[in-house]
């Protein structure tokens, strides 16, 4: 046995959810929010187990997935009024009854901060192992004026701080009206609440007035006849939400997670979000590509170790999904030189590469043709059809990457371990899918695809790919050839 502390994280991640339908099940650039917190955990170098806890087979099924171990959790513990420090404290009972080894240290994770990272896991869990802190937490530095709607405490009232500071009874993070305040700037959300002049979100059927007792607010962490410059003022600290430390025999004593000397570990502001409502889910989807570049984990470029197979969709991933009729009914598409060039790079690398589309027209064999590549086309259930490839050529689903941009592809994108969207593709398919091109369909996709797993040889398609930024101006699509040229 190791003579190293045991280290336990513990995710909590029931199955009910009322602000989001199945949220912890929800994928972020196409890994469940739950396996993504698993992920980072696990390859933390300082956590020695990590532990689901939960009521709902479904995210046990994706945590066992993801490589995490799974607590079932009792539904006296898995209601909306249970608190995440119950479930730890139950995660911890179970696990250390499982393996007879007394729990040095254990964290909570939270598995709806979606771009939590394994750097701030490991430094949150040292401030306890390594620095000797009773507790600790992630926080962002936070420079924004805080409001409160209605009248301000009296002076001495315990509700407020001296200095205007709120108090957060038990230290559990308040958000000003209930969202989150994002550092640097207040949070948009689209097709946001009407709010008063605090700030805070109007109540149905209470107007959003500025004047009078009705509208009134006080600032919370400032004076608001003063207004300071940034550099002047105090550094506040946002709680993210998304890590949390403690000692573990403090912990059970304490009952909660804030005991003892609490340490601070600083993250990026950039990567704060805590998913609580459709939108905040919306902005997850839409900054992963951007958030997990570079990054070897959820949401990073696959790379030629990951695939043994790449299976390519036609209309719309390696065409522009436009079709051309001449005044005699013949059907031409635009195709990639370039898209070419990858799929040669990749046939050389030892990869199996196949066309699979739902296309009867003959367009779709000769393109396939002059590339040298198998085909299936006219195919109705393109999931069924992939299942059998691999099962012929003896190729795990997991190590293939299916590229695609519609509905029709999603069924792939199930069975495929590497499902990727071209950038203009449906958003429900770049919601599915672990990665996402800079390239439209038609454009260059299947080459930049090419670029993240062989690279060398196709130029600079491999550093803009390692870049990951979705291009703001896509360049216009190519002039239509002749799909067999």
């Amino acid at each position: 046995m190791s003579s190293s502390p045991a280290v336990l994280a513990v995710i909590p991640a029931r199955g009910g959810s009322k602000g989001v339908a199945a949220k912890n099940l929800a994928p972020v650039a196409g890994v469940p929010l739950v396996a993504r917190a698993a992920r980072e955990c696990l390859a933390a170098r300082n956590i020695t187990d990590v532990v689901v806890s939960t009521d709902d087979p479904a995210i046990a099924e994706a945590a066992r997935s993801a490589g995490a171990e799974v607590v079932e959790r009792p539904p006296a513990l898995a209601g909306d009024l249970a608190s995440s420090e119950a479930a730890v404290l139950h995660a911890m009972d179970q696990w250390e009854e499982r393996h007879r080894t007394p729990l040095h240290t254990v964290l909570l994770v939270q598995c709806t901060s979606p771009f939590l990272v394994r750097e701030d896991v490991e430094r949150v869990a040292a401030a306890v192992i390594d620095d000797g802190a009773d507790s600790a937490l992630t926080v962002a530095p936070f420079h924004g004026f805080v409001w409160r709607a209605g009248e301000a405490p009296e002076p001495g009232d315990h509700q407020a701080r001296p200095g205007g500071h709120q108090a957060r009874p038990g230290g559990h993070q308040a958000r000003p009206g209930g969202h989150q305040a994002w550092p640097g700037g207040h949070q948009a959300r689209p097709g946001g609440e009407p709010a008063v002049s605090g700030g805070v979100p109007a109540a149905p059927g209470v107007p959003a007035v500025s004047g009078g007792h009705a509208g009134s607010a006080y600032g919370v962490n400032h004076d608001r006849a003063v207004r300071p410059r940034r550099q002047d003022r105090p550094e506040d600290l946002l709680e993210t939400g998304a890590a949390y430390a403690m000692d573990a025999m403090g912990f059970r004593e304490a009952g909660h997670r804030f005991f003892g000397r609490t340490a601070v570990v600083r993250t990026d502001p950039a990567r704060v979000l805590e998913i609580d409502d459709p939108h905040d889910l919306d902005r997850a989807r839409a900054l992963a590509p951007l958030l997990d570049a570079d990054r070897q984990g959820p949401g990073a470029l696959p790379t030629r170790e990951d695939i043994d197979a790449v299976v390519l969709d036609f209309d719309g991933t390696q065409t522009d999904d436009r079709v051309y009729v001449d005044s005699e009914g013949r059907e031409t598409v635009a195709v990639h030189r370039g898209d070419g060039l990858g799929i040669a790079a990749l046939r050389r690398a030892g990869l199996d590469v196949l066309i699979l589309s739902t296309e009867t027209n003959p367009v779709v064999a000769a393109r396939a043709a002059k590339l040298r590549l198998p085909v299936l086309h006219g195919i109705d259930r393109k999931d069924l059809a992939l299942k059998q490839w691999c099962e012929e050529r003896g190729i795990a689903p997991e190590r293939v990457l299916y590229a695609g941009n519609d509905a029709n592809d999603l069924g792939c994108f199930a069975l495929a371990g590497w499902p990727v969207a071209v950038a203009d593709a449906h958003d429900a398919v770049r919601a599915a899918a672990r990665a996402v091109t800079t390239r439209r369909g038609g454009a260059g996709a299947v080459r930049e695809i090419a670029g993240w797993l062989v690279g060398a040889g196709l130029g600079g398609d491999t550093d803009r790919a390692r870049g990951a930024h979705p291009q703001r101006n896509p360049r216009p699509n190519p002039a239509p050839t002749p799909a067999a040229s």
